[in-house]
């Protein structure tokens, strides 16, 4: 079946070839005759498989007659992240060109000046994350009592975000009378219970197993030890053929972290989270996208939304605490039927959030050993320990202090990493026989020059090196 079977008017099938697309995916030969015909429509497909596109081909054939009046769009598209509102948007500029409908989007972390001003001329076509549309509505920017056509995009996902008290109010507030579609890529009992609310007898449309991944990516498990991660990621990193790649992680400090620690050793990233401005978020991801990125470290905000063409690996250093989850983020590789390989390192800790990702995707994932990651050295254990942030932190406050209760805290928190230390170093198995007679060899000189003073010539405290570590 090929785009001009479906209904569609010449100027999207011309925009269509326009943009190198000549087949419609499964999703779209399905849902794109029923929306046609004015009927509401409950779509279930995964991720990268031509959603999108479902419902802005024929919006923009049902918008092209009539006309938008000053603040009431004629249609409004609810997304759950900013990212996704913008790829959205694009696809409307894209199928869409030869139509003269005007657009606005509404996302968060932009000035309202400008949103305000489009509003205030009339637009066809309204795409809004849930937050910044309640705030222009309050303010009076807005009226939503013209909205013709709704559409509910990644329904999941403003479950799991907690967005769904923000978007029944919104519902209410518009027009019973409309043609309303909702997608999502699983179809969890909360997600019916929402259709039975928001639509109306619809079509329900769904092309492949709910939380089924793409049969065109590799899924491979790695299993470490959690004081190992870094080091795990890493080696992958040098082992495996990575293009670019995408990297998980579940909090937003955490994403900060790993990106300077790849960054210190000489892998080229970025971090991407929801505290960043939108300036910042979309010069990054431009970078990405053109290649001056090699690697993007992200929460889950750039688990949906996000179409980078070619994504050769999904890494997901923390393993995600919802299973459905994994899903969008692995769905951000292999997309359009091109390969992709994921990687997740897993602790004995996220063991039982293996088994719900395994049990929802209904396949096992297969293991990969993690070469060169398994024993760490004592000198990196004991930068470990020195860099961790509680004994850090009380480490400057005894360096801030002054007098005899100064040197006091020092001496306690010495002790307390002298504890540690010991802890870590007995807990390494099989010391090389050549540390060990290097140790014994230092010994016997320490035993043999009486004369030397702790504190002066060539001997230097512990605490004074792991303070000097933590300074530099």
């Amino acid at each position: 079946m090929s785009f001009d079977q479906l209904g569609l008017g010449p100027d999207i099938l011309k925009a269509v070839a326009d943009a190198g697309y000549t087949v419609p995916t499964p999703i779209q030969m399905q849902a794109i005759p029923i929306v046609l015909q004015g009927r509401d429509v409950l779509g279930c497909a995964q991720t990268g498989t031509g959603k999108t596109a479902s419902f802005t081909l024929p919006m923009i054939e049902a918008l092209s007659k009539g006309r938008a009046r000053a603040r009431m769009p004629r249609s409004l598209v609810l997304t759950p992240t900013r990212e996704l509102a913008t790829q959205i948007s694009q696809n409307f500029a894209t199928y869409g060109k030869y139509h003269k409908l005007t657009m606005a989007l509404l996302i968060g972390g932009v000035s309202t000046d400008e949103q305000q001003r489009k509003l205030g001329r009339g637009v066809d076509v309204l795409i809004a994350t849930p937050g910044r549309l309640l705030d222009l509505f309050e303010r009076g920017s807005l009226l939503l009592n013209d909205v013709k056509f709704l559409v509910i995009d990644e329904a999941d996902r403003m479950l799991d975000m907690g967005f769904i008290p923000d978007v029944e109010k919104i519902v209410n507030l518009l027009p019973k009378i409309r043609q309303t579609t909702m997608f999502s890529a699983t179809m969890l009992p909360e997600i019916r219970r929402l259709a039975s609310k928001f639509l109306l007898s619809p079509v329900e449309v769904a092309v492949s197993v709910p939380a089924s991944t793409a049969e065109t990516v590799d899924e491979y498990l790695v299993e470490v030890s959690s004081r190992d991660k870094n080091k795990a990621l890493r080696t992958l990193l040098q082992n495996e053929q990575v293009e670019n790649a995408l990297i998980f992680c579940n909090r937003k400090k955490d994403v900060d972290l790993l990106s300077r620690s790849l960054r210190r050793h000489k892998f080229d990233s970025a971090c991407l989270h929801g505290d960043m401005a939108q300036s910042a978020r979309e010069e990054t991801l431009a970078s990405f996208k053109c290649g001056t990125i090699k690697l993007l470290v992200a929460t889950d905000v750039a688990g949906r939304g996000l179409d980078i063409r070619g994504l050769s690996h999904v890494f997901n250093f923390d393993v995600p605490l919802h299973a459905e989850d994994y899903v969008h983020r692995i769905g951000r590789t292999g997309r359009a039927g091109k390969a992709g390989c994921t990687f997740m390192i897993a602790t004995p800790a996220d063991k039982k959030y293996v088994l719900a990702i395994t049990e929802l995707i209904g396949h096992t994932i297969s293991h990969r050993a993690a070469e060169n990651v398994q024993r760490t050295s004592p000198n990196e254990l004991i930068e470990t320990v020195a860099k961790t942030p509680p004994l850090r932190k009380q480490f400057e406050k005894s360096a801030s202090k002054r007098g005899n209760t100064g040197r006091e805290a020092e001496k306690t928190e010495h002790n307390k990493l002298h504890r540690e230390k010991q802890k870590i170093v007995a807990s390494i198995p099989d010391r090389k026989p050549a540390e060990t007679a290097k140790n014994s060899i230092k010994s016997t000189t320490s035993q043999k020059n009486k004369t030397t003073t702790a504190g002066w010539g060539d001997h230097i405290p512990a605490f004074i090196q792991l303070r000097s570590h933590i300074s530099n």
